[in-house]
């Protein structure tokens, strides 16, 4: 690579302007997002199948509920509702989804399809904002603090987009995916923006394209399990209220809104299983990097703040791992190993290359 070329300044502002597009467009999304969770119907099935989780000692087990009757353009349908699994003797909340945000309604489910959507093209226009930055000095963009939090946020949207097109029942993330990708964006823009510009000689290396985008997706598959793990002591807490005697019931609000989730166990399954999926790629992330750190400083480890928090971050995410496989931690202890996990990742990141000096001090701003 020729450090020396000058970056294209005409990518360079095309790739500003399409970052401020898909913000624009990221906008629309939440609002669409929004109303589905404000105007869509409650999720009726969802709600049921928490109200029944509590059963007394000794009678734990299934019960079926009746059926629910949706009336749209084309008349009247009759659903039948799925088996509702009960509070078991540990104490789990193993209990079917409700319809998600939209609660069967057919107006919300229109709302939460246009918010799809609208979440597509501002994705479309988030990914063109990366790739001519990246043209725009022919290099992998993320050279930087501004680059890296454009290319994560685009990460994280790729992904959730990816799961809906499997198919996966995940559209109850839209609403917090967005309003963090707007976060992110608008903290990137203001605070982190850097000029398109060449690396520094330490990181011009092939490592920038394996370690770096390693850590990208990573943290995007963490991301969605902390915003899952988040959900989910909101629902758990919720479930539990609704289980306990009639003076202890959820308020109007955190009723209109909680109702709406996946059922606590089935929030609780996702964060463990995206956790428990992308370890593997952050522990390859980690070895990345020591190898890479070998090539520019000859040695693979030397106690740089960076390296110390992503081991930090490691060793948490593997607690929270082995306290679910072996321990048998389910539920609030095993989501606040999580949230802690999580939490030491954003430090990595921020705090690290922000307040602490080291060599791998690159963040541009």
């Amino acid at each position: 690579m020729n450090l020396a070329a000058a970056a294209n300044e005409n990518l360079a502002t095309i790739s500003n302007v399409l970052i401020y597009s898909a913000m624009a467009v990221y906008v629309l999304a939440f609002g669409a997002h929004l109303a589905e969770w404000v105007l869509g119907g409650r999720s009726k099935v969802g709600r049921t199948a928490a109200a029944l989780t509590e059963r007394p000692a000794g009678q734990a087990g299934a019960a079926s509920a009746p059926a629910v009757q949706v009336t749209g353009r084309g008349g009247t349908t009759v659903l039948e509702r799925p088996r509702v699994v009960t509070r078991g003797a540990a104490g789990s909340r193993d209990v079917p989804d409700g319809p998600g945000a939209a609660g069967g309604d057919e107006g919300g489910d229109l709302y939460g399809r246009i918010a799809v959507s609208l979440t597509t093209l501002a994705f479309l226009l988030h990914a063109g904002g990366v790739l001519t930055r990246a043209l725009s000095v022919e290099r992998a963009p993320w050279g930087n603090m501004y680059e890296f939090s454009t290319t994560f946020s685009m990460v994280v949207v790729g992904s959730y987009l990816a799961l809906l097109l499997a198919k996966k029942p995940v559209r109850w993330l839209g609403l917090p995916l967005v309003t963090t990708v707007l976060l992110d964006l608008g903290l990137a823009v203001s605070v982190l923006y850097t000029e398109s510009d060449q690396l520094v000689p330490a990181l011009d290396s092939y490592w920038l394209w394996i370690h770096v985008s390693c850590a990208i997706i990573s943290g995007g598959v963490f991301y969605l399990g902390a915003v899952a793990t988040v959900l989910f002591l909101f629902r758990d807490r919720y479930e539990a209220k609704l289980a306990a005697p009639e003076g202890k019931q959820p308020g109007a609000f955190a009723d209109s809104v909680l109702s709406r989730l996946p059922a606590a166990a089935t929030l609780d399954k996702f964060a463990y299983r995206v956790n428990a999926l992308v370890f593997p790629l952050w522990t390859f992330t980690i070895i990345a990097g020591a190898i890479w750190a070998e090539a520019a400083w000859g040695r693979y480890w030397g106690w740089d703040p960076k390296e110390v928090w992503s081991f930090i971050t490691w060793v948490a995410y593997a607690g929270y791992l082995h306290a679910r496989a072996t321990a048998g931690w389910k539920g609030r202890k095993a989501a606040y190993i999580a949230l802690a996990a999580f939490a030491c990742f954003l430090f990595n990141y921020y705090g690290v290359n922000i307040f602490v000096t080291g060599k791998h001090s690159y963040a541009g701003v």
